[in-house]
C-alpha cells in the first residue's frame, strides 16, 4: 500500500499556478526528495501534504485516506504527519525531553519517558535530555527536532530543508545521520531541499521539479546517469554540453571522438535512427574526461578549483570549447598548461539541438 499518493495536485496563488498536475505515490518506509532550484514549487507542494494549505486540484492520500481535494483539508494535527523545520522550531523555554514529548499528548508517565528515552538513544543524545535548546549545537537542534516529529509514530514525516542553516561539513554528515534515524524508525518522509547532495545522501527515490511540474521521478543513479530531459541533465551533477553529430542510432561524434551509446541516439530531428549528420547537444561530465599524460589529445587549462583529493579543472579544446574534469590532485598543473586527455563515457546523454 502507498503510504503518500498524489493525483493531479494544482495549486495557484491568484492568477499564478504554483503547482501544476503533480502526481506520485511513495511506499512505505521509503525516503523521498523534492529536488529542485528556489520557486519551482517544491515548498508549497510540502505544505499542501502537511495541511497548511488548500489545493485548487487532485486529491493527497495518506495511508489511503482522502486528506486533501478542493474544498475538503483534514487539518495538519489530524493528518499522523511529523514536520521537521528549517529552523528547527523548538521551545526554547522546554528541556529537550519536553520538547521531544511534547507530541505525547495522552500518553502515560511510563510510556512518554521510554519513547523519549528511546529516542535520545537514536540520535546520539542520551542522558542529555535535561539541557535546554540553547545548550546544544545546530546539529543537535536539528535530531532534537527531528526526534519531536518521530516521537508521536506518524504515518509520514515531512522536512523543509532541514540543514540549510548548518554549515557544509555538518550539512552532509547529518543528512547520513537523519536517514539512519528515519530506516531505523521505519518511516516514510520527504524532504524538500535545492542541495542534490542532500538529495542523494539522503533520498531512495527524488523527484526533480521545475516550473510546478515533476521533471522526473527515479532513483539518484538513474537522474545522474539517464536524465529525462534537458534541464534534470544540467541541474543533477555538473557538466557542459558539446555539439555532437549522430553517426547512427548507437553513435555519436564530438570532438574529442566517437561514442558508443547503450540507448539510441536523440537526435536533432525526432527519430532514433537517422541518417548521418544530425546535431545533437552531448553532456560531457567532470568525471568522463580522464587526465591521461600519454593521450595525444590536449586541452589547456583555463580553470583550477583545488578540492583536497580532486582538482577541477576547466580545460579549454582545440576548437575553444570549454570542458570540466576531475583530476586526483597530485596532478597540479598551472594555468595555460596543455594537458593529455581522453574520454571514459559510460552513459552517453545526449539531446537535440535546441534551435538557434
Amino acid at each position: 500500500m502507498a503510504q503518500l499518493e498524489l493525483t493531479g495536485i494544482v495549486q495557484r496563488y491568484g492568477a499564478h499556478t504554483v503547482v501544476d498536475g503533480v502526481e506520485f505515490r511513495l511506499a512505505t518506509g521509503t525516503i523521498a526528495c523534492l529536488l529542485g532550484p528556489s520557486g519551482c514549487g517544491k515548498t508549497t507542494l510540502l505544505r499542501c501534504i502537511a495541511g497548511f494549505e488548500e489545493i485548487a486540484g487532485g486529491e493527497i492520500r495518506i495511508h489511503d485516506r482522502v486528506v486533501s481535494r478542493p474544498g475538503r483539508r483534514t487539518p495538519p494535527e489530524k493528518r499522523e504527519v511529523g514536520m521537521v523545520f528549517q529552523d528547527y522550531a523548538l521551545f526554547p523555554h522546554l528541556t529537550v525531553d519536553a520538547n521531544i514529548g511534547f507530541g505525547l499528548v495522552g500518553a502515560a508517565d511510563a510510556e512518554r519517558r521510554r519513547r523519549v528515552d528511546e529516542l535520545l538513544a537514536t540520535i546520539g543524545l542520551a542522558g542529555q535530555g535535561g539541557k535546554y535548546p540553547h545548550e546544544l549545537s545546530g546539529g543537535q537542534q536539528q535530531r532534537v527536532a527531528l526526534a519531536r516529529a518521530l516521537a508521536p509514530r506518524p504515518q509520514l514525516v515531512l522536512l523543509d530543508e532541514p540543514f540549510s542553516n548548518l554549515d557544509v561539513d555538518l550539512r552532509e554528515r547529518l543528512s547520513v545521520e537523519v536517514r539512519d534515524i528515519l530506516k531505523s524508525q521505519g518511516m516514510t518522509a520527504i524532504l524538500v531541499t535545492h542541495d542534490q547532495h542532500e538529495a542523494f545522501a539522503m533520498a531512495d527515490e527524488i523527484g526533480v521539479m521545475f516550473d510546478g511540474r515533476i521533471q522526473q521521478w527515479d532513483s539518484p543513479y538513474n537522474l545522474y546517469h539517464r536524465p529525462g530531459n534537458r534541464f534534470v541533465a544540467d541541474f543533477v551533477g555538473q557538466g557542459v554540453f558539446v555539439p555532437g553529430s549522430v553517426l547512427d542510432a548507437r553513435r555519436v561524434e564530438v570532438e574529442l571522438g566517437v561514442l558508443e551509446s547503450g540507448v539510441p541516439v536523440d537526435c536533432s530531428i525526432g527519430c532514433a535512427a537517422c541518417g548521418k549528420g544530425c546535431g545533437v547537444d552531448v553532456l560531457l561530465r567532470p568525471d568522463d574526461i580522464v587526465h591521461d599524460d600519454q593521450s595525444p589529445l590536449q586541452a589547456e587549462v583555463l580553470n583550477k578549483a583545488f578540492r583536497g583529493a580532486d582538482i577541477l579543472y576547466t580545460l579549454r579544446l582545440a576548437s575553444g570549447q570549454q570542458v570540466l574534469s576531475l583530476v586526483p590532485s597530485h596532478h597540479n598543473h598551472a594555468l595555460g598548461e596543455k594537458i593529455g586527455i581522453r574520454l571514459d563515457v559510460d552513459h552517453v546523454i545526449a539531446f537535440k539541438t535546441p534551435p538557434r
